[in-house]
């Protein structure tokens, strides 16, 4: 893939077209799981079920180990991974704390007090700049 300029965003990956075609059979398989039938299928046989969408090996590690961040880096839409995590039993707000490493609790009073702070967080070539002053 081409570097993006976007790509400078810390902690984000954004779903582009190259990130469209990378995790397609990702999102296939993630989407599958709006599926009552399907999801019976993957809690009976994680393996079985994977081995029907021919993913990377890093995929397929990814959604093992539930790799959140992971599955956005390796071309996951985070409303098809979104589907995995409800397959889990953890809803979307609880998703989010856990990818932000914060936790439930910490993300959501975040969240409640007027979201992230944009010091730090806006470029990642600042952190370069603001270590220098």
């Amino acid at each position: 893939m081409t570097k993006k300029d976007y790509e400078d965003i810390p902690g984000t990956f954004v779903f582009d077209a190259d990130r469209s075609r990378e995790g397609y059979h990702l999102n296939q398989f993630c989407i599958s799981l709006r599926l009552q039938k399907n999801r019976d299928a993957f809690n009976a046989d994680e393996e079985a079920y994977l081995d029907k969408y021919p993913m990377t090996a890093d995929q397929r590690e990814a959604v093992r180990k539930r790799q959140w961040n992971r599955l956005l880096e390796l071309g996951g839409n985070i409303y098809y991974t979104s589907k995995l995590a409800a397959n889990d039993g953890i809803n979307f707000q609880n998703l989010a704390g856990l990818m932000t490493g914060m936790g439930v609790e910490a993300y959501r009073d975040m969240m409640l007090h007027g979201g992230r702070s944009v010091e730090g967080n806006r470029y990642t070539s600042e952190w370069d700049e603001e270590e220098e002053t």
